[in-house]
């Protein structure tokens, strides 16, 4: 599971924009290391998903599609990211990006998702402008032609790969397959507030492998207290009745499908865990992490930007057992450390990323957990030699 990656992306965490080093090679450094892990390199990693937010700028003030459907535009307020579009975005941040992932390109089935950050244009609804009393007013995204020429469904990285098995919008909607040991799995991964026209598609996908035990990855899904996150903003369902937010995600979709047990996430800096209940009557663990605003490394530096400090989300499945469960730990390749394994973890990120109330042991057990698989084998059948209570 790789986290927003953008602080690594962005152009201004370069040398050669005045940044003491080039955040980019850590992101590199990650890549390298999931492939070095890779099963194909005889390792255990058998597949990676990336939760959205691949690199940092918008490239646009507004798209030719809601243009073309009537949708107005003015300039936002608020950070330097949102202030106007960037040229660096497609002469550095998208090139950087795409050399990242042909590190890992044939090594292992892997899935990339849109974030927010990934759409051409962010503007803002000149009917919700930005007020004294706020700095930002109304957002909307649109756009993915950005995306798309970096991971398209016919780019050397998914065209004629065997375990690419669908999608939709020219790649910001995609479907993968990948086996474990004796368990096949169906990864479906959504864009920002997927439309309808996106779940409509991912139920299609779900209809052609019945009974397939199936992870679903979007980028904006939880906020850090375990709830679905409806804070965002562009919170696009508010202007665009073709979209949804994160709870109309899991009632149109998530919760209707059975098979679809767990669900990745980012977006929201920190990380959450919980477990909700499905139509069926069955759990589903929804997991969020997002480690963009961590900053130990720039800070070693002498300057305080973010850039990330190499962490990412390694999920362990164990299911040859009558309790099958899924080991969840965080680890830096930058500092090739378990969270559990650095003193001053708690110390440098809670308070960065608003959990200062938490103990330092707190803090750490929401990254270092196991998830309990109780209904695994009763929902999906129990490999050979397991038996089942």
């Amino acid at each position: 599971m790789i986290p927003d990656t953008q602080s690594y992306v962005d152009y201004r965490h370069q040398a050669w924009s005045g940044f003491p080093f080039d955040a980019i090679e850590q992101f590199y450094a990650q890549m390298w290391w999931v492939a070095t892990n890779a099963r194909s390199s005889g390792g255990d990693i058998v597949f990676a998903t990336h939760v959205g937010d691949v690199w940092q700028h918008y490239s646009e003030w507004m798209d030719p599609a809601h243009a073309a459907r009537g949708f107005k535009w003015m300039p936002n307020g608020g950070s330097e990211t949102a202030m106007s579009p960037k040229v660096q975005t497609r002469a550095f941040e998208i090139p950087a990006a795409v050399q990242a992932f042909k590190l890992i390109a044939d090594k292992l089935p892997f899935s990339v998702v849109a974030g927010n950050h990934d759409y051409d244009a962010l503007w803002t609804d000149p009917a919700h402008p930005p007020r004294p009393e706020r700095k930002v007013g109304v957002r909307h995204l649109g756009g993915l032609t950005g995306f798309q020429s970096a991971f398209s469904n016919t780019s050397s990285f998914f065209a004629g790969r065997s375990w690419y098995v669908d999608s939709r919008d020219g790649g910001p909607d995609s479907a993968q397959v990948f086996t474990a040991g004796q368990c096949h799995f169906l990864h479906i991964g959504l864009q920002y507030h997927a439309p309808d026209a996106s779940l409509n598609w991912a139920t299609a996908v779900i209809a052609r492998y019945p009974g397939v035990p199936t992870i679903v990855t979007t980028h904006d899904y939880l906020g850090r207290d375990g709830k679905r996150n409806m804070t965002s903003n562009p919170l696009n369902s508010a202007l665009d009745p073709l979209d949804n937010d994160p709870e109309k995600i899991w009632e149109k979709f998530l919760s209707a499908h059975d098979q679809i047990f767990l669900v990745l996430s980012g977006h929201v800096s920190g990380q959450s865990f919980s477990i909700d209940t499905n139509r069926a009557g069955n759990p589903v663990y929804q997991i969020m992490a997002d480690y963009q605003e961590r900053n130990r490394t720039a800070i070693d530096a002498g300057v305080d930007g973010p850039t990330g400090d190499g962490w990412l989300r390694l999920l362990k499945f164990r299911l040859d057992t009558a309790h099958p469960k899924i080991e969840v730990r965080t680890y830096s390749t930058h500092y090739g450390k378990f969270a559990a394994e650095i003193p001053e973890y708690g110390a440098w990120y809670k308070a960065r990323e608003k959990q200062g109330h938490l103990s330092d042991e707190d803090f750490l057990r929401r990254d270092e957990f196991t998830i309990d698989l109780r209904d695994f084998h009763r929902r999906f059948g129990a490999p050979v030699g397991a038996s089942v209570r």
